[in-house]
């Protein structure tokens, strides 16, 4: 029989305990960064004895774990991508996925002393988003600030966009020279501009 002695103490349990939505949500964004930077680190870790090739094949699967590629792909080429075909845009997902992980395997090419500083505590963002705050301490002590937009895809924290300083959006960097590419000349122009890029991040 519950009494109204049961419900005032669960009540009063209930009122002190952390929201369990918000907190898995804060743990798993996170996770999710620290975990990718545990493999950034190891590339440039590994730096030059790797070389661009194993520092590639070391964070395809990495990227490919945290960023939610595809719709990353959508977002930077805008309202044109309804207007491909399924083969255009699955295409187009490898090739900027290409792109993506050739960038950090071409950025992050030694180690002098860096350090990623990850915030366990997510802010809540639009919707269902959350946003990491994270730091790159350069050798020099020089903090670089990373902020990662967040969304639950398939029960997975992934990241969806990079904020530099805060503020510079890397898909709407991006977004202008690849719907004017894709605007000149169409998708065949956009995906071989991805693949030169990949070539001179490569040599």
């Amino acid at each position: 029989m519950i009494t109204r002695r049961f419900l005032i103490v669960a009540a009063a349990v209930v009122a002190f305990v952390p929201p369990v939505t918000t907190r898995a949500a804060d743990n798993g964004a996170a996770a999710t960064v620290r975990t990718f930077y545990d493999t950034l680190m190891q590339a440039m870790k590994g730096g030059q004895q790797l070389g661009f090739a194993g520092r590639r094949d070391l964070l395809a699967p990495a990227v490919t774990r945290a960023f939610d590629l595809p719709l990353m792909t959508r977002i930077t080429v805008g309202p044109q991508w309804a207007n491909l075909t399924a083969d255009e845009q699955q295409k187009l997902v490898r090739a900027f996925s290409d792109y993506s992980v050739a960038t950090y395997a071409n950025r992050f090419d030694d180690y002098s002393g860096e350090k990623f500083d990850v915030d366990p505590k997510a802010t809540p963002s639009t919707g269902s988003d959350m946003i990491v705050h994270s730091k790159l301490v350069q050798s020099n002590g020089e903090p670089v600030e990373l902020d990662y937009l967040m969304r639950p895809t398939g029960g997975i924290w992934k990241i969806v966009d990079i904020y530099l300083s805060g503020t510079i959006s890397q898909l709407a960097a991006q977004r202008s020279e690849f719907t004017s590419v894709l605007r000149k000349g169409g998708v065949a122009a956009l995906i071989q501009s991805l693949r030169d890029k990949v070539a001179q991040l490569a040599s």
